[in-house]
This record gives C-alpha cells, sequence and structure tokens, in this order.
C-alpha cells in the first residue's frame, strides 16, 4: 500500500495522541502505527516507535488489544524478518498483563512471528522470551509461556529442547491452577513436535499428572486458611484437549499410554470433566482397536449413561451413536442397543433428543430390521412425549426414517403419527407437521401421498375422519390443512391439486373465519402457477372476486393482491 493511500498525519500529532487523556484518540493511532511506521521508515521505526511502544504503559484494555493485533503484522515495517526480534518485547509487556484477551492476542501475535523468524534469530531472541515468562513472578506470564513452547521447540539446539520440555514440565506442576489449566490446553500442540522418543518419558508422564490434578492446598503455617481449589478445570482443559494429543502422539501411544489416563477422565468426580470427556468417547474410540474399546472404554459408557448427571448422560448420548461403526454389528447390538433404549427412555428431554438426532449412523451398522423392532417402539413413544420440543425432533427426522425404512414399513408403523401431528396443540408442531407432508411426498412420490396423505389428510370429500380436520371447531388446524395444501400442491403436480386439493381450498373460502379466508386467498394466489390458465378462470378467479368484497379489510387486501397476479400472469402471457 503506497503513502498516498491514506492521509498522513504529523507523525508528533500521532504520537502525542497516544498519550492523550481521551481513549478514543490513543485507540485511532494505535490502528494507525503502520501510516507512522511508513512515515518514520524501517530503521526510525526500529530505534524510536518500538521502544517507544514498549515504554507505552497504557492502561487501557482495548488501547492494549489492539496494540497487540497491529504489532502481529508488523514485520515489513521493521524491515523484514532478520529484524523481526525488535517486536518481541513490546509483546512479551503484553503478555504479563490481567486482561486475558490481550494475552491472548500478545501469544497469537507472537506466534505469527516467531512462524517466520529465522532459526538462528529464534534461539538467540525468541526461546529467551520464552524461559523468561515461564520463571515469571506474575501467574500471567507463565500463562502466556504455554502458547509458545511449539513455535520454540522445533529450532532449539539439543541441549535447549531438554530444558524446554523439563520448563513445560514445570508450568503443568504449577502451583497455581490457572498456569496448569494454560499447559493442559497448549500440550497437544507442544506434544506435536516433540520426538517420538521423547513422548513417553516426557509428555506421557505431564499427561499422566494433569488427569490426576488435585492440588491439595498447602499450609505453611497454622494461621493459613486453605481456600477452594477449582483444580478440576484443569482436568476439564485435559479432556477437552484430549483428541488433540491422540492426534499428535500417533494411535500406538495413545493405546498404550493415553487410554488409562481417558478412563480416569471418564470416571472423574467432577460432572464438568467427564463431559468433556464423554464429548469426546467416539473420537477416541475411533483411534484405539475395537477390542480395546470394548475392553476399557465400553464399561465406562454403561456407567455414564447413568450417571447423575443430566448433562454428562446428555453429551453421551450427542456422540454414543458413532460408536456404531466403530464397534461393529455384533458388538453394537450386544453392548450398545442397551445403553441407546436406556437414553431413549431418559426422564430429561435432551437426552433423547441427542439419540434420535443419530439414529442413521446406528441403522447403518446393525440393518433397519433390528432397528425397527428394538428402537421403533420408543420413537412412537417419544412422539407422544409431554415436552413438545421432543414430538419436534421427531417429526423433523420422520423423513430421514422413512427413506431408511421403506414405505410399506412406514406405512404400517408412522403413517397415522403424521396425521395425529397435525392437530398437535402447539404450533411449532403443527407446521413442522404440514412441513414434513411435503417431505414425505418429495420422499415417496405424488401417487404415494394420493393414496395416503390426500385421503387421511386432506380431501373434505372422503372420509368422515378428514372432514373432521378440515371443519374442526378450532379455526388453528383449520389453517394447519390450508398450510398442508400450499406446500403440497407443488410437489403433486397440476393435476392432482386441481381434482383433490383445489375444491378443499375453495370450499374453505366460505369460512365464517377472515383468518381462514385471507389464507385461502394467499394459497389460492400460490396455486395460480401451478394449475392451467383456464382452471384459474374457472375456480380461482370467481373464489378471489367473492372474497375481494369481504366485510374484513385484511380478507379484501390479500384476495385483491391475489387478483392482481392473476392479471399480472395474463398480460405477461
Amino acid at each position: 500500500m503506497s503513502m498516498v493511500d491514506e492521509p498522513l498525519y504529523p507523525i508528533a500529532v500521532l504520537i502525542d495522541e497516544l498519550k492523550n487523556d481521551d481513549i478514543q484518540l490513543r485507540l485511532n493511532s494505535i490502528r494507525r502505527l503502520s501510516t507512522i511506521a511508513r512515515a518514520l521508515g524501517e530503521e526510525r521505526t526500529r530505534k524510536e516507535l518500538i521502544p517507544f511502544l514498549s515504554e507505552n504503559n497504557d492502561d487501557d484494555d482495548e488501547v492494549l488489544l489492539a496494540m497487540a493485533e497491529e504489532l502481529g503484522v508488523f514485520i515489513p515495517y521493521v524491515g523484514g524478518v532478520e529484524h523481526a526480534h525488535v517486536l518481541l518485547p513490546p509483546l512479551e509487556t503484553l503478555c504479563t498483563v490481567e486482561e486475558t484477551c490481550v494475552r491472548d492476542k500478545a501469544v497469537e501475535s507472537l506466534c505469527r512471528i516467531g512462524s517466520q523468524m529465522r532459526e538462528g534469530d529464534l534461539v538467540d531472541w525468541f526461546i529467551p522470551l520464552v524461559k523468561r515468562l515461564a520463571a515469571g513472578e506474575w501467574f500471567t506470564a507463565r500463562v502466556s509461556s504455554c502458547g509458545l513452547f511449539h513455535i520454540a521447540y522445533p529450532s532449539a539446539p539439543e541441549m535447549l529442547k531438554t530444558e524446554l520440555r523439563s520448563i513445560y514440565s514445570q508450568l503443568c506442576q504449577d502451583d497455581m491452577p490457572m498456569v496448569r489449566r494454560s499447559a493442559a490446553t497448549n500440550l497437544g500442540k507442544f506434544a506435536a513436535t516433540v520426538e517420538p522418543a521423547h513422548l513417553k518419558s516426557d509428555v506421557m508422564s505431564i499427561f499422566e499428572d494433569l488427569t490426576q490434578d488435585v492440588n491439595l492446598p498447602k499450609t505453611s503455617s497454622p494461621s493459613h486458611v486453605p481456600v477452594t481449589d477449582k483444580s478440576w478445570r484443569v482436568r476439564y482443559m485435559v479432556a477437552n484437549q484430549l483428541y488433540e494429543l491422540c492426534e499428535a502422539v500417533g494411535p500406538e501411544p495413545t493405546r498404550t499410554d493415553l487410554v488409562p489416563a481417558y478412563v480416569r477422565l471418564l470416571r472423574d468426580n467432577e460432572a464438568e470433566v467427564r463431559i468433556a470427556a464423554a464429548g469426546k468417547v467416539t473420537k477416541f474410540c475411533r483411534i484405539l482397536s475395537p477390542e480395546l474399546a470394548i475392553q476399557h472404554i465400553l464399561p465406562c459408557v454403561k456407567e455414564l449413561s447413568s450417571d447423575s448427571s443430566q448433562h454428562v448422560r446428555s453429551a453421551l448420548a450427542s456422540v454414543i451413536m458413532g460408536m456404531a461403526p466403530v464397534l461393529g454389528k455384533d458388538a453394537t447390538i450386544e453392548q450398545l442397543l442397551p445403553i441407546f433404549l436406556s437414553l431413549l427412555k431418559d426422564e430429561f428431554p435432551d437426552v433423547r433428543l441427542n439419540i434420535i438426532s443419530k439414529l442413521d449412523q446406528v441403522n447403518q451398522v446393525i440393518g433397519i430390521d433390528l432397528l425397527s423392532q428394538s428402537l421403533l417402539p420408543a420413537i412412537v413413544e417419544l412422539a407422544e412425549d409431554r415436552h413438545w420440543r421432543v414430538r419436534l425432533a421427531i417429526i423433523e427426522y420422520i423423513p430421514l426414517l422413512a427413506s431408511q425404512l421403506g414405505v410399506g414399513f412406514f406405512d404400517d408403523k408412522l403413517g397415522a403419527l403424521c396425521m395425529q401431528w397435525l392437530q398437535d396443540k402447539v404450533y411449532s408442531i403443527r407446521d413442522a407437521a404440514a412441513n414434513n407432508l411435503k417431505r414425505l411426498a418429495e420422499e415417496f412420490g405424488p401417487e404415494w401421498a394420493m393414496q395416503h396423505i390426500i385421503p387421511q389428510g386432506i380431501n373434505v370429500l372422503s372420509t368422515q375422519q378428514v372432514l373432521d380436520m378440515i371443519t374442526n371447531p378450532h379455526y388453528l388446524y383449520r389453517m394447519t390443512i390450508l398450510r398442508a395444501v400450499s406446500l403440497l400442491a407443488p410437489v403433486m403436480g397440476p393435476e392432482i391439486t386441481c381434482s383433490k386439493l383445489l375444491p378443499v381450498i375453495t370450499s374453505a373460502a366460505k369460512d365464517r373465519v377472515p383468518n381462514i379466508k385471507f389464507n385461502v386467498a394467499k394459497v389460492l394466489q400460490s396455486l395460480i402457477s401451478i394449475v392451467d390458465q383456464s382452471v384459474v378462470e374457472k375456480t380461482i378467479r370467481p373464489s378471489l372476486v367473492e372474497l375481494a368484497e369481504d366485510p374484513d379489510v385484511d380478507v379484501r387486501f390479500f384476495a385483491n393482491q391475489a387478483l392482481q397476479s392473476i392479471d399480472h400472469v395474463m398480460m405477461s402471457s
């Protein structure tokens, strides 16, 4: 970008603004650091601007955050990668501030700069910075240092690598839980850079320590009052980062060393740790052989399926279906299916919903016959669940289930449910049921819909049961039928629309409720593009003309709008 691309303020003014009491002026100045640097030139930027920023003791977090972000892309302004090290001092200072987002941004910028620095410069400048932060008196510096090891380690000579591994191990045993938590969070990235020979001896022992992190408070004197230590958060971070560590160390160390640690996390006494560990159970099993997963992980899964915390069961339910392809058909039928069924009957709706939404993964493994025998009764029970969100989830899953079960099985077991939902007390269920009919018609074709949906759900001239639906005393249920018709018409095609659907709409035009009548006008408008022009003139226009003279203003408005659409179509054709 050239200097003329943005207005060039006097440099002295911009530097004065950095000392101004007005925070907005200071922010503007920080965000224009690139302008100052281009005006000063590379040498003066290195010798004047960067030292000034290092000494800038601004106490506003927003200004510091902007500075941390700007410095991350500042290498071109100081003369390229050979001078990148001059950017480290101000960022090192920012790594020690109290505000977390400022520290995180400073670490991110340091990582960006470090990844571009030459190997010699990393050894001379970057690694000493990491060591200084790791030995910092204030915990914020030590927290920040954990995120820099994976940049520093690969370029270090052998002796320094040994030192860095030792320092990281000390950070994992730090007195402050926040430091250990940061070390746990970054362990996967660091492990990915460590040589395989040192993984087992160093990194795995660190991991072992972290999964058993209990941090009993140390009492230095009788007057010292121990405070409650929240070190479960360290184990929580370990559980969250576990899969990344597995990817870093590879399958073999995972199988031999990480399985016992993972089992400990699944059986942790803190629910939050069990939630994090349960959410990774399928990913972890994919790394193991089916035998190991059945031997070590499955017993824990059985325990978690009846865990006292509903959130643990919910986390398990959201991923457990993915274990079916990993374990294979026999183990799924013998071991997993009973767990699925117990979770499907869980008292909390979220647990049941999470199982329902992943049923297709099990179907691929055990086949539809066994799935229908064991799981379908539970699904039918959930279709009438007292929590409407559970019923809604079942409806949204029905088209997928229908495609897997096939048309014959669907008609026998689930067809009646789809009609039942049209009369649900909750609007969201009725609306989803209408959408469901459309998706089923798309799945099985217009002929199936003609035989099953139209006679049961819509055609007022057929059975008494249906007559009850379109002439239901409650107008909201009658509106649901109109909604279903408008959705089905494009799928059914002009012939069935004219013979079966249109009579329903025109009869509803004589309804006593204005809401029904103006919705009739809307539906008729949507049918104009589907049916033949002669049908529009013979059937649709007369109904709309009648509605256009209705006493209700809204009915007249929508009827006239539909009539204008007919005229517009005629003119364009």
